[in-house]
């Protein structure tokens, strides 16, 4: 017979609001500030790499928007 309390048999509620979510909601913001405060220096000397490294992900991802290069006899 399971228990009144067993969390597997919890049907209803979010697990944002449970313990292990209020805790990671606390803890998640604490540890990117402790690793951004003692390796901001080594993460913002990748920025001008990652700058470069976006414009051909972007020009490779967002040409699917305006269905590319072809062009059909119709446009014409």
């Amino acid at each position: 017979m399971p228990r009144q309390n067993d969390p597997a048999q919890d049907k209803g509620g979010s697990w944002l609001f449970s313990r292990a979510g209020i805790a990671a909601l606390v803890a998640v913001p604490i540890l990117g500030f402790l690793i951004f405060t003692g390796h901001g220096l080594h993460l913002l000397g990748w920025a001008p790499f990652l700058l470069i490294l976006a414009c051909p992900l972007m020009h490779f991802f967002m040409h699917g928007g305006h269905g590319g290069h072809r062009h059909s006899q119709e446009e014409k």
